[in-house]
């Protein structure tokens, strides 16, 4: 079993808490039902989140979604002027026998312009 980087992430509307659970939590479904993967597969996720968003911890999210033996840490993006605004990003290492081209990262609504080459 090889160990895995799977990347994505999404553009919040708002910066409120539970708007970033809804949005977060739809990341990681995501970025799980893309890739075949159960909450056994992972091995831990990072979080990183722009400076604009105070409302919660994304990490909060996968715990709400019952993610709970996995190692969660969250940091701070980059504040880089002209930057997409409310963005949570994820890099989560799981363990999987795919190759890495058929790992799916996970772009959602308007964060797929981030990664154009490797959204799915």
């Amino acid at each position: 079993m090889a160990v895995r980087a799977v990347r994505g992430a999404v553009q919040l509307q708002r910066d409120e808490a539970g708007h970033m659970d809804e949005q977060v939590g739809a990341l990681l479904t995501a970025i799980l039902e893309r890739n075949g993967l159960t909450t056994d597969d992972l091995i831990s996720i990072w979080f990183t989140a722009t400076p604009d968003l105070h409302s919660d911890f994304p990490a909060a999210a996968a715990r709400k979604l019952g993610i709970l033996d996995v190692p969660l840490i969250c940091a701070q993006e980059l504040d880089i002027e002209g930057a997409m605004p409310r963005v949570v990003r994820v890099l989560a290492h799981i363990e999987s026998d795919k190759p890495r081209a058929d790992i799916n990262h996970v772009y959602l609504g308007a964060a797929a312009a981030l990664r154009k080459d490797i959204a799915q």
